[in-house]
């Protein structure tokens, strides 16, 4: 049984944490966010102490590594950036991380973790769920079996509706979550690296508070994408939860079928972790890298690779 502490434990993310570390076996000792709405705690781990300032959290952890009862990891549910400092913090008391995305908002801070790994002796996992999900591997499967001089035409639309309170909170600050692009988006990218390869052209089209639209060139693929949090841009048959979603991946025209088979996907993920086989900082750096690159992209005018939704917020 390993011993975990969780940053974040009140974050929309954070239950399929608790979940995982408890389907996996495994004990939380400590958990740390600064609302305390972590009723959820109860149903995993009610004996686990819980603070809501970052200074009680740590001199709990001095403590309990001074007593000889050294946490295995801490895993980080915190916003995106915090994400660098709540990494370097549990690095330096020499204790494993198992982070959310996006890892990091700077590719730079990929090579400052790495250092911290080195000196630190303890090592940086992520969650990258979509890497597991049967529907990708059988994907990347086929594309790995195709001519190699295929390039296949690929279309990427996400839109999952949010509250007004999104733009109130730390999601809606582009310096605190990287934006749409990041927030929603990371996982996406890392997936169509996974699956096409290198990344080799990076096109922004659309961008705004909201909505970013563009196309990407993979050693594989031609990828026309359409991320977006307005409602507004909704289609008619959006799915209904607990908000409206759309999302769509086609390849050659070809619908991806994976809206299902994400519930157990944080479990699989923790399970190869701790079988050591987790992904680490350099499967990372590609998505971080594309994102922090459509941030900055300039806006092309009149492109020739538009995504069908674009009319819809660039007419």
């Amino acid at each position: 049984m390993k011993n975990f502490a969780l940053i974040g434990a009140a974050g929309y993310i954070a239950p399929r944490h608790l979940k995982a570390i408890k389907d996996t076996g495994n004990n939380l000792v400590v958990a740390m966010d600064v609302n305390d709405s972590v009723g959820i705690m109860d149903s995993h781990f009610p004996e686990a102490e819980f603070f809501t300032e970052f200074e009680s959290f740590a001199a709990y952890v001095d403590d309990q590594k001074f007593q000889g009862n050294k946490l295995d990891y801490v895993s980080i549910c915190s916003p995106n950036y915090l994400h660098a400092p709540h990494m370097k913090y549990a690095l330096m008391n020499g204790i494993d991380v198992i982070c959310e995305k996006p890892l990091v908002l700077h590719s730079q801070d990929i090579d400052m973790l790495a250092e911290y790994e080195k000196k630190y002796g303890a090592k940086v996992y992520s969650i990258l769920q979509l890497r597991l999900h049967h529907a990708i591997v059988a994907l990347r499967e086929k594309v790995a079996a195709a001519p190699k001089d295929k390039i296949f035409d690929v279309d990427l639309t996400y839109l999952t509706s949010r509250g007004k309170w999104y733009m109130k909170s730390w999601k809606g600050l582009d310096e605190k979550s990287g934006g749409v692009a990041t927030n929603i988006g990371v996982h996406f990218y890392d997936m169509l690296h996974f699956i096409f390869g290198k990344i080799v052209k990076a096109e922004v089209h659309y961008r705004d508070e909201q909505t970013s639209a563009g196309y990407l060139e993979y050693e594989r693929a031609r990828v026309r994408w359409f991320l977006s949090i307005d409602a507004n841009n909704l289609p008619s048959n959006a799915v209904k939860g607990e908000k409206l979603t759309y999302r769509s991946i086609t390849i050659e025209g070809e619908e991806l079928e994976f809206s299902g088979g994400f519930t157990e996907l944080h479990t699989e993920s923790y399970k190869n972790i701790l079988a050591g086989k987790g992904y680490g900082l350099e499967e990372n750096r590609t998505a971080i890298e594309t994102v922090e690159k459509l941030r900055l992209q300039p806006i092309t005018e009149n492109p020739e690779h538009a995504h069908p939704l674009l009319a819809k917020v660039k007419p």
